[in-house]
């Protein structure tokens, strides 16, 4: 009998056969080696917050053309074909552990998980509801960089939750942000280094440039643990480095701690 090839899946990077509604049961994580694989927004959204608590905000804005980039129209829409989502990145209202928090969940399968104008508004808008309402801010990135696309409009969205995120910190108000594979340039540049308290998935890409860029700089020797969740926390950008089933609780245990009250 022919097996349907769904049922089963190779590891991404020590190839082994891994049963798919296993793989699955396991959030995503290699049995074998421990590798943590991508997940999507749905599924972190579902194995982080209380159950049937996330509502989510803003579904509807989607980002223009204001370069008239080439091809970018068909970017976004397969973007949108393969989430369900107009952009990159889904913000809502949430509880965590009995503790109400305003969330961000990046999702890398829409053009990479780049910051455009809508991803940098709505990381932005999470950041205000949280001080308007005196709950904390939860966010997790997954992410290339900045949106080539959108030029110096992405670009300024850096600057822009930068800005929110120095208002948190004036307003006493914790932000916690959840480093996944990938988190790198822009993103790590801007809002994602400046959190109260940075958690990063075991083995997670986390840097600025990536190796090639690295290497057409000069740099061609660099440590086997180069720009990982492990290499970051061993110098201090990170504050803790988790197992993926242990973000939850960490989070949990971090909200019900340093919550702000009215």
């Amino acid at each position: 009998m022919q097996m349907k090839p769904d049922l089963f899946l190779r590891c991404a990077k020590c190839s082994k056969v891994l049963f798919s509604k296993e793989f699955v049961r396991n959030l995503r994580v290699c049995q074998h080696c421990g590798h943590h694989h991508r997940l999507p927004a749905d599924e972190r959204i579902e194995m982080t917050f209380d159950e049937g608590s996330f509502e989510e905000v803003d579904a509807g804005i989607r980002s223009l053309n204001p370069l008239e980039f080439p091809e970018y129209a068909e970017k976004l829409e397969r973007g949108f074909k393969a989430t369900g989502r107009y952009d990159s990145v889904v913000r809502g209202n949430a509880m965590l552990g009995g503790v109400s928090v305003a969330a961000a969940v990046a999702d890398f399968r829409f053009m990479g998980g780049s910051m455009g104008s809508v991803a940098g508004e709505k990381i932005t808008r999470t950041l205000e509801l949280a001080m308007d309402e005196r709950i904390p801010a939860v966010i997790f990135t997954a992410t290339g960089g900045a949106r080539m696309q959108e030029g110096l409009i992405s670009l300024m969205q850096m600057a822009k939750t930068a800005a929110a995120c120095r208002k948190m910190h004036d307003e006493g108000v914790p932000f916690f942000c959840v480093l996944t594979d990938p988190t790198m340039a822009g993103v790590l540049a801007s809002y994602a280094s400046l959190a109260d308290v940075i958690i990063a998935e075991r083995g997670a890409l986390v840097g600025f440039a990536g190796q090639r860029v690295s290497a057409q700089a000069g740099v061609e020797r660099v440590p086997d643990n180069f720009q990982t969740s492990e290499y970051n926390f061993d110098h201090g950008m990170v504050d803790k480095v988790v197992e993926r089933k242990e973000v939850r609780s960490t989070l949990i245990t971090l909200v019900q701690h340093l919550m702000v009250k009215n």
